[in-house]
């Protein structure tokens, strides 16, 4: 596989997305392309920086799960943007970045990516990719926050992008998926231009302006589903998410929502929610 090119990476970007572009770098190697932005200078107001790498050795998933990133097989790029505010919704942002990843995947000739509450892309039932959210210290009202995505484009062994629960027994990549799989520098500016444009997206709109995008790509949506909590397991039909992101899960006597929580298992679609 090719070394990421600087020159390929930016020929997708639009002028407006390169004219907001404060640092563009790429390693060879690194612990984590998050662990790197966080420790930098926040770039300015409504501005951004990208890391990505071709190997990862501490990549992380939620939760501080280990992110297995083997050298050459996939796509691992942060992008570090800075809110002159506080979202309102903030959380939600991870939702909003995956319906942005997704779209990406689909313009590029990818079909059946979905999306699992919270973070994950699926295809054939299968973990595809995964996306971190971090907060980093910002200036007296603004946020910047660092968004991780981890895509898995060829399979090396063992792949495993920190699921850390029994809803996937297995990874898929995008050799899976297409007859072709696009080049790097192709995918990597691509998702660029998505992820920075989401984020503006976002700062402008909130999630209420995903939501709809989102349940196209629901996985979950009419799965039976056991969610781990901070203070319990829930056991019940996923019903979608609400306006700020939340996932409601249909216990049979109630509707709940779940605003923090980890999917530990999903089965087959249960029927009866569309």
């Amino acid at each position: 596989m090719s070394k990421l090119d600087t020159a390929g990476i930016q020929r997708p970007l639009s002028e407006n997305t390169k004219s907001k572009l404060e640092r563009l770098e790429l390693f060879s190697s690194i612990a984590s392309t998050n662990t790197h932005l966080l420790s930098q200078r926040a770039p300015a107001s409504g501005r951004f920086c990208v890391a990505l790498a071709d190997h990862q050795t501490s990549g992380r998933g939620r939760h501080y799960r280990r992110w297995l990133s083997p050298r050459g097989s996939g796509l691992y790029l942060s992008l570090a943007f800075t809110f002159a505010s506080m979202p309102k919704d903030l959380p939600a942002l991870t939702l909003a970045l995956g319906v942005g990843a997704a779209d990406a995947l689909s313009g590029l000739g990818v079909a059946g990516v979905s999306l699992k509450w919270p973070n994950d892309l699926v295809a054939d039932d299968g973990k595809l990719g995964g996306i971190l959210t971090e907060v980093q210290s910002g200036g007296c009202d603004s946020v910047t926050v660092v968004a991780g995505l981890g895509l898995n484009l060829h399979h090396a062994g063992r792949v495993d992008l920190g699921s850390g629960s029994g809803w996937a027994n297995r990874a898929v990549a995008l050799e899976d998926l297409v007859d072709e799989v696009p080049s790097r520098d192709l995918l990597a500016g691509t998702m660029i231009e998505v992820l920075f444009r989401t984020m503006a997206r976002f700062e402008s709109h909130g999630f209420a302006d995903f939501a709809g995008d989102w349940q196209r790509y629901d996985w979950l949506r009419g799965r039976e589903v056991k969610v781990e909590m901070p203070d319990k397991r829930l056991t019940g039909i996923a019903a979608g998410v609400d306006v700020d992101g939340a996932l409601i899960v249909d216990t049979g006597a109630m509707q709940q929502r779940v605003v923090s929580g980890s999917i530990v298992a999903a089965g087959p679609p249960a029927g009866g929610l569309q």
